[in-house]
């Protein structure tokens, strides 16, 4: 079973969940009962994804208690002013059909808007009211990390990176471990685009393991919290199936050398501009 990662906040987090990125809101509730079955208690989801409906069903029907999932959820772009930042956070809790969120994220800082200390700000009342376990940020560059600690005081509990071995973000993970910021990867599998890597499906054949499994556990090796996203319930089954193997200095030394700043699949998010 994964590890619980302690954050910085008191609260712990199960380091291996599932993303639901793209899953089409009219499968998500069998896709993350699935996730549940198969032993997930992380579900990622967004307000962007536009299927956090699907995700309150499947905590109202897996049969597991609410207590023993943790659920994260996220702020769209296009509300980050205070109002619409609450408005918001009351439809996400409205779709999920839950009293507390255990996570929530701003989704991107969208620099360009400079609102995301007012977002930031406003998460922060809602945790302080007792209507969100833990706050944090996705695709946060680290001026933008300063920049909100320096204002509010509060320092996020995670923050959710594009992160695989193709773009393995050293430099963020480094600001984030002095600042008692834990990361997150999103994209882990790299978009698929890695599923084919001759380097990756070495490693993976040495220990009897798919590319999928063995990035995976790169991941938790590396301490990262990691959401891998799939449709289908054999691999659901086989992305959890990652704690009887472990890669050894010789896999680490090869993946650390796939590292390219060129490797980005995903916005970058100093320019990323788009609202929703």
């Amino acid at each position: 079973m994964p590890e619980q990662i302690a954050l910085n906040d008191g609260a712990t987090i199960p380091q291996l969940g599932l993303g639901v990125w793209q899953v089409d809101q009219a499968i998500t509730a069998q896709v993350v009962r699935w996730g549940i079955e198969a032993g997930y208690r992380l579900i990622d989801t967004a307000e962007g994804y536009q299927n956090e409906e699907g995700v309150g069903e499947a905590i109202r029907t897996a049969g597991v208690p609410r207590g023993d999932l943790f659920i994260t959820s996220k702020l769209r772009n296009g509300a980050h002013q205070r109002d619409a930042a609450r408005k918001a956070f009351d439809g996400t809790m409205n779709k999920l059909g839950i009293e507390q969120l255990d996570l929530f994220l701003i989704h991107w800082p969208v620099p360009s808007q400079d609102k995301y200390v007012e977002a930031w700000k406003t998460l922060v009342e809602l945790k302080e009211a007792g209507r969100i376990r833990s706050i944090g940020v996705s695709n946060f560059n680290q001026d933008h990390l300063e920049r909100i600690i320096s204002e509010t005081g509060v320092t996020p509990v995670v923050n959710q990176i594009e992160l695989h071995p193709r773009f393995q973000q050293r430099g963020i993970r480094e600001f984030h471990a002095r600042h008692g910021i834990h990361t997150e990867s999103w994209s882990p599998l790299g978009s698929g685009r890695l599923l084919s890597d001759p380097t990756i499906s070495g490693i993976a054949r040495k220990h009897g393991k798919s590319v999928a499994q063995t990035i995976i556990r790169w991941h938790l090796q590396q301490g990262l919290i990691v959401i891998p996203k799939s449709i289908h319930q054999d691999r659901i089954a086989a992305n959890f199936d990652v704690f009887d193997f472990e890669l050894d200095a010789q896999d680490l030394a090869l993946i650390r050398g796939m590292d390219s700043a060129a490797g980005r699949v995903g916005p970058d998010p100093a320019t990323a501009a788009f609202l929703f």
